[in-house]
């Protein structure tokens, strides 16, 4: 076993905040730096906020020149820089460090060429991932990925943690459907990987940077794929007296041949839930809830939705019902998309978990899951996206008991540690953050982090860029993927809480 070459974040370094404020003025408007308390506290934690640490600095730039020279400077005095998009991660992959700068691409707003003959949009990436299809569905485009945050989520966000959303199982994740990038390295370099053709020659780099989490480079212009819609979109709403049947159901749906758009569970909790916010019309008499999406011509996706009512009413479904119009599936997905907010009204606060299981292991594990909200005493509510297997539980718990965010974590390890035992993996769209990073010698032995921390090095020599996210600190991966590292408390002993 050999330590892990990431740095240890030096508390003891000093810097002299006011010359660093005065030499980034040299690269942007003063209007784009803060370096107050009161203005840096809305940097001070992504959407994984159990957690918050404000940074040093604060610096908005406007192009990518601006970018490039920031980043140089940083690196040539060894400040360590925290790239942000609109803050949406559920990892606390954009949490700062108290002696970083943050640097927000917030003003990369604008779309910058929409190429109906190449069906790609070049864009810079603190477009929001809604704008991208508001965009183009005047012609009858639209952009595949869409994650739940679709409306405030950026694009660059979504490629540093290739974000999915419903449709993923049919039109894939971000990484599916991104072209190029342009992006800046820590020492200022300016590179650019693919364009708009579907294939580039020479290595992937850019699937490299697809999932990086911002450990790689800065993204300052991306270009995606459109896709043109289809003809019949529509959705069946199925409702089961069981967990198993409904995952037997979706088993039995790709065995058959069939690839929908979108399948997605949820279990009697979170039906409740997002039924009394959303007021989707969920039925309330059932366990579990299955949203099949079919998509195609008129004629194949007639044939469709009665081989998937075939195969429902071979599992025992309780409740069917088919769309009948757009207007009523859309309200089909009312309910999932508020799921996240949903449970906003049922508890005080919540960890939402992110991990891969294979289809088949599906009902097991969410047995597993219930019996650990047993041991735990605390509540939890399951959503995925059943298609690919991508689990999202939802740990309820209330910050102002003593101790019960520590038992949150705990709980929310142990499925993560569950999905790998199972055959998965720790993440399937919302990357790993500080929130997994060390449960990353779980799935990884020392060798292949190793591996892993010499492309970091390669990109980003002195690891100045996004330092202490994804990869353990210090610690040590046994053979066989067996963790030693710190846990509860003193994992995050630097970073305040509340």
């Amino acid at each position: 076993m050999t330590t892990l070459l990431m740095p240890e974040v030096d508390q003891r370094v000093l810097f002299d905040k006011e010359k660093i404020v005065s030499d980034l003025k040299k690269f942007t408007n003063s209007n784009n730096i803060i370096s107050d308390s009161e203005g840096v506290t809305p940097y001070e934690t992504d959407a994984l906020s159990a957690y918050k640490q404000k940074p040093m600095i604060v610096v908005l730039p406007e192009n990518t020149e601006e970018v490039s020279d920031i980043l140089k400077y940083c690196n040539e005095n060894n400040i360590k820089v925290v790239p942000r998009g609109a803050g949406t991660g559920l990892s606390g992959g954009a949490l700062p460090l108290k002696d970083c700068v943050l640097l927000s691409l917030t003003k990369f707003k604008k779309i910058l060429e929409v190429d109906y003959e190449n069906r790609c949009v070049v864009t810079q990436p603190g477009v929001t991932n809604l704008s991208i299809t508001k965009a183009v569905e005047d012609r009858g485009f639209y952009y595949a990925p869409d994650p739940s945050s679709q409306i405030a989520c950026s694009i660059g966000g979504n490629i540093a943690e290739n974000s999915g959303g419903v449709h993923c199982l049919k039109y894939g994740m971000t990484t599916n459907n991104v072209l190029g990038v342009e992006i800046v390295l820590m020492d200022g370099t300016i590179l650019r990987f693919g364009g708009k053709k579907i294939e580039s020659e020479g290595y992937d780099l850019l699937g490299l940077i697809t999932g990086s989490e911002g450990l790689l480079g800065v993204l300052t212009e991306v270009t995606v794929k459109i896709l043109k819609k289809p003809q019949s979109v529509k959705a069946l709403l199925l409702g089961f007296d069981s967990i198993e049947e409904a995952g037997k159901t979706v088993s039995d749906i790709i065995s058959g041949g069939v690839i929908p758009a979108a399948m997605e569970i949820m279990d009697k909790p979170l039906i409740k839930a997002t039924n009394d916010y959303s007021k989707a019309g969920y039925p309330l008499d059932v366990e579990a809830i299955l949203i099949v999406e079919l998509d195609g011509t008129e004629s194949e996706v007639g044939v469709l939705i009665t081989k998937v009512e075939q195969i429902a009413q071979k599992n025992k479904v309780k409740y069917l019902r088919a769309s009948k119009d757009d207007e009523e599936r859309l309200r089909f997905w009312l309910g999932r998309k508020a799921a996240f907010p949903a449970i906003g009204d049922m508890s005080p606060d919540y960890l939402c978990m992110d991990g891969v299981i294979p289809r088949k292991k599906l009902p097991e594990v969410l047995k597993e899951i219930n019996k650990l909200s047993k041991k735990y005493n605390l509540r939890v509510a399951n959503c995925f996206h059943a298609g690919d297997g991508n689990l999202h539980p939802l740990i309820m718990f209330d910050s102002n008991i003593p101790a019960e965010l520590k038992k949150a974590e705990d709980f929310g390890a142990d499925i993560l540690k569950l999905c790998v035992q199972s055959g998965g993996v720790l993440s399937g769209e919302h990357g790993i953050g500080i929130e997994k990073r060390e449960l990353m010698c779980e799935m990884f032995n020392n060798e292949d982090i190793q591996q892993q921390l010499s492309i970091k090095k390669a990109f980003d020599e002195k690891s100045l860029l996004n330092p202490g996210k994804v990869y353990p600190i210090l610690h040590r991966c046994a053979e066989g993927g067996k963790m030693h590292v710190k846990t509860g408390e003193e994992k995050f002993k630097d970073i305040p809480r509340f």
